[in-house]
């Protein structure tokens, strides 16, 4: 039986009807319609459907809708101000962060949510912060520098 449930994403508020049991994930990239958080293992393992959850990164696959009801929620596409990418985005494109694009929405996620609880942090606490998304293709160098790169120019 459905439930009522009202999901702010990216500020926009979304009255939907949803399964008690659908995942954040599948109710934003199915319902809401904005498709940068990934499916990758639907485990909480891989990290590329993270979202903020009132400011905390969380796994998406294995979060219910109905948790996030009355809750603010952040996805990669909120983190650009409309056409104009973020400053950690644009940073990632910089130094390498990106290869195939598929962690990316994840990384930036959980990148952000470092940066907002601490604008100048370490190499071992970027590297930390970003631990429970994988990518099988950068090394994850280009990540980490990227990720230094907007805390030295103080942004995220």
């Amino acid at each position: 039986m459905p439930v009522d449930i009202t999901l702010t994403v990216n500020g926009v508020a979304y009255p939907l009807s949803v399964d008690p049991h659908a995942s954040l994930l599948r109710t934003v990239r199915d319902d809401v319609g904005l498709t940068g958080a990934k499916e990758g293992c639907d485990d909480s393992e891989c990290g590329a459907c993270m979202m903020l959850v009132d400011g905390r990164p969380t796994n998406a696959c294995s979060y219910l809708a109905v948790q996030a009801d009355g809750s603010s929620v952040t996805t990669v596409e909120g983190l650009a101000d409309g056409d104009r990418l973020a400053p950690l985005q644009e940073a990632f494109l910089v130094q390498g962060g990106v290869q195939c694009g598929f962690c990316t929405p994840g990384m930036l996620v959980s990148a952000t949510a470092l940066l907002a609880r601490n604008p100048a942090p370490t190499e071992d606490e970027i590297r930390t912060a970003v631990s429970g998304n994988l990518c099988r293709c950068t090394g994850y160098d280009g990540i980490v520098r990227a990720i230094a790169d907007a805390a030295a120019r103080g942004s995220s």
